[in-house]
């Protein structure tokens, strides 16, 4: 087994042949303490990290405390309007200086010893402060420790531990545009609601993004939903459904064929009122959008993955999941709603009843995604040390034919995670941890022009 203190794997992470049209991820990736420490190291304290929304800090003083990577932070918004995140660790002796999950307040009081701080970092009070040689440069020394970087786009807030980190729009990329078209699906824009889904998985945070950017495990594990669908009069499909490569690990399904969406695509279940609506609001994005990017807003259902930690399901409703590795073999998921700042009570209620019927921690989808990937977690174990080559290795091997051909890749397909994987691979700098052989198809009509 390999370990972050060794020069190199003792076999390949990834092993993908052009030659057979092969593409396999070793297994060890899941199972390893080794390359989880190796992970938090290299991708977690040094890429950016999704840490929340704006809106969930809407007014001054609001705050919310969570934890990123495995450290405490509290996410603020301070007295003056700015966002802010800050370690949830007192300066003085490193207590957890904010012990509530949420609320309002202009300071932050340590419990052990009263060391008091406004939310802008700045020292409030220390007691019995004479006794320090308490200056201004003692007082600046003793500030809260802010996160080294901060940046949002359209209200996604983002935080890295890498001080030289690269901005984030260069990050992000092309899944840049994709969180703009959130934001432009609604003319008020979005927020998101109240309260936070927090569940854990008995499995390696990686199997949750393979999970969401595999469209082959739709129809066979979600039966009882796609039967749901079609009881209603909804037609289900895989056909015109595919999957893109952003760069820089992030990727996206684009689904047609998977259910409506609320105020963009009607289905029978949604009933006649949100009809109505649907095509109200369709043509008031088009007015505003132009057709060519209305359509794009508004005809497709999406599921985005930001690297490393941001799930996006624009689906029925609309799905924020972070994804929070907690050990090799262990995950935490956070998930909150984001709707329309202005929409129409009975909208929201339909908006809420279908979303948790499907990708809540208790709908039709979750709870058979969750048993997928920790009986997956539970399977591996089954070739862990076995010495047979080739055998401890999962296969990824599906549309690689169509990628030779230069055919765009299907949500079906296994595109998306190859791309996952190879940036993985290299953002983790295991020593030749991809073997390739064979001639990789040049390019593969990554992004789209959706302007």
């Amino acid at each position: 087994m390999w370990d972050a203190s060794q020069p190199k794997a003792t076999a390949p992470m990834i092993v993908e042949d052009w030659d057979r049209l092969t593409f396999r991820v070793n297994r060890e990736a899941y199972r390893s303490e080794g390359i989880f420490a190796r992970e938090r190291e290299a991708i977690w304290s040094r890429h950016w990290l999704y840490l929340g929304h704006e809106t969930e800090i809407a007014n001054p003083n609001d705050f919310v405390v969570r934890t990123l990577a495995g450290r405490p932070l509290i996410f603020c918004r301070d007295s003056t309007g700015e966002v802010r995140a800050f370690l949830n660790s007192c300066p003085h002796r490193g207590t957890v200086l904010c012990r509530e999950t949420q609320g309002s307040s202009k300071l932050f009081q340590c419990f052990y010893h009263a060391w008091t701080f406004r939310n802008t970092g700045d020292v409030a009070a220390i007691p019995d402060e004479q006794a320090y040689q308490a200056g201004e440069d003692f007082r600046a020394a003793m500030r809260l420790r802010a996160v080294p970087q901060l940046a949002s786009h359209e209200g996604f807030v983002f935080v890295s531990f890498n001080p030289d980190v690269r901005p984030l729009l260069d990050h992000l990329g092309e899944a840049a545009d994709y969180l703009t078209m959130i934001e432009e699906q609604h003319v008020g824009g979005m927020q998101t609601l109240p309260g936070v889904q927090l569940y854990s998985v008995r499995g390696n945070w990686k199997l949750a993004v393979e999970n969401a950017m595999d469209g082959y495990h739709f129809s066979p594990t979600h039966n009882t939903f796609v039967g749901y669908l079609r009881e209603s009069g909804y037609a289900v499909t895989d056909d015109d459904q595919y999957a893109y490569n952003l760069g820089n690990g992030h990727s996206l399904l684009v689904l047609t064929g998977h259910g409506g969406r609320i105020s963009m695509i009607w289905e029978p279940r949604f009933g006649a009122d949100e009809r109505v609506r649907t095509q109200a609001h369709r043509a008031e994005m088009a007015e505003r959008l132009g057709e060519r990017r209305a359509h794009y807003v508004a005809d497709e259902s999406h599921i985005l993955y930001v690297f490393p930690n941001l799930l996006l399901f624009d689906i029925e409703g609309l799905s924020i999941r972070q994804l929070e590795p907690v050990a090799a073999e262990q995950t935490d998921v956070r998930a909150w709603q984001l709707v329309p700042r202005d929409e129409e009570p009975a909208a929201r209620a339909l908006r809420m009843k279908t979303v948790v019927s499907f990708v809540g921690p208790g709908g039709l989808a979750t709870p058979d995604d969750i048993e997928a990937y920790e009986a997956v977690q539970r399977g591996i174990d089954a070739t862990a040390g076995d010495a047979r080559s080739g055998l401890d290795y999962s296969d990824m091997s599906r549309g690689m034919l169509d990628e030779v051909k230069g055919v765009q890749g299907r949500s079906i397909d296994e595109g998306a995670m190859r791309g996952f994987w190879r940036r993985w691979v290299d953002a983790v700098g295991i020593p030749d941890g991809l073997h390739s052989s064979g001639e990789r198809p040049a390019s593969f009509l990554e992004g789209r022009e959706m302007r």
